[in-house]
């Protein structure tokens, strides 16, 4: 709570229209047709890729970052984007974290346990 700044990543959820402005070189949106189910997984891997590099430029700029899930998104769709195509991803929070109370990073999978090369 003590946080200088919290982020909402959304998704815009309508984004085929804009494909020929944000993609000139080809015209994407016969890609996606009324394929719901793509549009929806596309603008969700999408958005997570693009927070994931505010993630990396504000750790590369000294801040910390707590992103988190596991909060009621519809509300915060209805207080945030109602009206819109876009709905929440994820959100974080970004400042300077106390170091005396962080908790130090914690273990992670082996190259090996994590990853298969084919």
């Amino acid at each position: 709570m003590a946080a200088p700044v919290a982020a909402i990543l959304g998704m815009n959820r309508n984004f085929v229209p804009d494909l020929p402005r944000l993609y000139p070189h080809v015209d994407a949106r016969g890609w996606y047709g009324d394929n719901q189910k793509l549009i929806e997984e596309s603008a969700f891997r999408n958005s997570s890729l693009q927070a994931g590099y505010l993630l990396i430029a504000a750790r590369m700029l000294g801040l910390d970052s707590n992103p988190m899930s596991g909060f009621d998104a519809e509300k915060l769709d209805a207080d945030f984007f109602a009206g819109t195509s876009v709905s929440v991803n994820f959100i974080t929070t970004l400042g300077h974290g106390d170091r005396s109370t962080a908790y130090p990073r914690g273990p992670r999978l082996s190259f090996e346990e994590a990853c298969r090369l084919a």
